[in-house]
């Protein structure tokens, strides 16, 4: 079953989604129409704990159980985007040549867009090669707000 939770944050609601004992995803605004339960479980309880937790400063580093489902291509992206380190970026060029694709930045672009795990699988460290600020999930406002949240905690 899937259940989810809406809740407030600094960059707007978050809706965090669970099933089978593991996040599915972090959405930014309301849940989406059709989704089953609304309820806080007790993953989602700890998800909002350590999203908290980012909000102040305090986490670095998620420790929850993920489940990502996506093409080869986007889950070898994901899981690169999980080695950026807290208060840093990398360009999309970065990310492609790390998962051994040097030419397929646009296609980092397009994982990243796709990205269902926002904030804790971070798309919003990745930045253009010539280090602007390039599209966002949660819109460019959210990504800068984000970035400099990390760079004040850093």
């Amino acid at each position: 079953m899937l259940y989810c939770q809406t809740i407030p944050s600094p960059v707007g609601l978050l809706t965090v989604a669970e099933e089978n004992g593991r996040i599915v995803f972090i959405k930014f605004g309301k849940k989406p129409s059709g989704t089953p339960v609304d309820r806080e479980t007790p993953l989602i309880a700890e998800a909002v704990r350590q999203l908290a937790a980012y909000f102040d400063g305090r986490l670095k580093t998620f420790d929850l159980p993920l489940e990502m489902s996506g093409t080869p291509f986007r889950m070898k992206t994901w899981e690169a985007l999980k080695t950026i380190p807290y208060g840093e970026t990398r360009s999309y060029g970065d990310i492609a040549r790390q998962i051994g694709c040097p030419k397929a930045f646009r296609a980092v672009g397009m994982a990243n867009h796709h990205n269902p795990i926002s904030i804790v699988v971070p798309c919003h460290r990745v930045i253009g090669s010539d280090g602007s600020l390039t599209g966002y999930g949660g819109g460019l406002p959210v990504k800068v707000r984000l970035l400099e949240l990390e760079k004040r905690y850093r």
